[in-house]
């Protein structure tokens, strides 16, 4: 069942009408290991005008005849939420260590984020089994966190625990190159789940998440949201996961998306 016919991904029924891209083609056109991201996040009903004001040479990544395709990421951080506090309060030096599984695909990857110059994202990252780490993927996240020049960065990495859950299905996007930018790539979330390690579930079913990943300049799909009236948003995964499952915890970053978004989730409880 493609993205277009499954009843969970009705917003992305524009799908259809684009061409398709394998894996290889796509990092080769834009793989951006180093780049600037932007994020959105608008209501799903919103999507498939967006999707259709798409450059007509966009493609859509496919792999085993599916267009979206199931993630879940792990991650971890230290009792004392460094990572956390590190976004939350716009920390110079920062990072983000999660275990990303590809379950459509298969692989699973322990990714290590750090922040670098001008705003760019600087992520680097190693195979894992599982969502634990073991002595090989501490060692790893240890050179990269002390490369990055994070203080006491062994310590971190040896620290890290499991704290939040996330699943989704992820769409990516090939934009053309335009006159004023490189080809760019993008990805839109549905389905977005939250399970934080006290087993708390939270859901938002009625939103996506449209990341946009290109150099310096803004890509194709940043032109079209602002045409239709969205802007970059304040936003992480992490972080403001974290903040509507803990609301305790301290969020003014993220507070504009968190009212008007995430107090319309969906909240359970998986303990049995």
């Amino acid at each position: 069942m493609n993205a277009a016919s499954s009843p969970h991904v009705a917003p992305l029924s524009r799908l259809d009408d684009l061409r398709t891209v394998d894996l290889d083609a796509l990092n080769a056109a834009a793989e951006l290991q180093t780049r600037v991201d932007r994020k959105y996040i608008l209501p799903a009903r919103a999507l498939p005008a967006v999707l259709t004001d798409l450059p007509e040479e966009s493609e859509v990544l496919e792999i085993g005849g599916e267009r979206a395709l199931r993630y879940a990421s792990q991650y971890f951080d230290t009792p004392d939420l460094d990572s956390y506090f590190g976004a939350a309060r716009g920390r110079r030096r920062r990072f983000k260590v999660r275990a990303r599984t590809y379950l459509d695909s298969g692989g699973s990857f322990l990714e290590v984020k750090t922040r670098g110059a001008r705003s760019a994202t600087v992520k680097d990252r190693v195979p894992v089994i599982g969502d634990e780490l073991d002595s090989d993927a501490v060692a790893y996240a240890s050179d990269l966190l002390s490369g990055a020049g994070i203080p006491g960065a062994d310590e971190l990495a040896h620290r890290l625990a499991p704290v939040l859950l996330t699943r989704y299905r992820r769409v990516t996007l090939l934009l053309p190159a335009s006159a004023t930018g490189d080809a760019s790539r993008a990805t839109i979330d549905v389905d977005l789940t939250w399970i934080g390690a006290d087993r708390t579930q939270l859901q938002l079913p009625r939103s996506v998440i449209v990341e946009t990943k290109s150099g310096q300049r803004a890509g194709a799909l940043d032109r079209t949201l602002w045409r239709h009236g969205y802007r970059p948003a304040s936003l992480s995964k992490y972080g403001t996961g974290m903040a509507a499952v803990h609301p305790s915890l301290p969020s003014h970053k993220w507070r504009r998306v968190l009212t008007r978004h995430f107090s319309a989730a969906t909240v359970t409880s998986l303990v049995a």
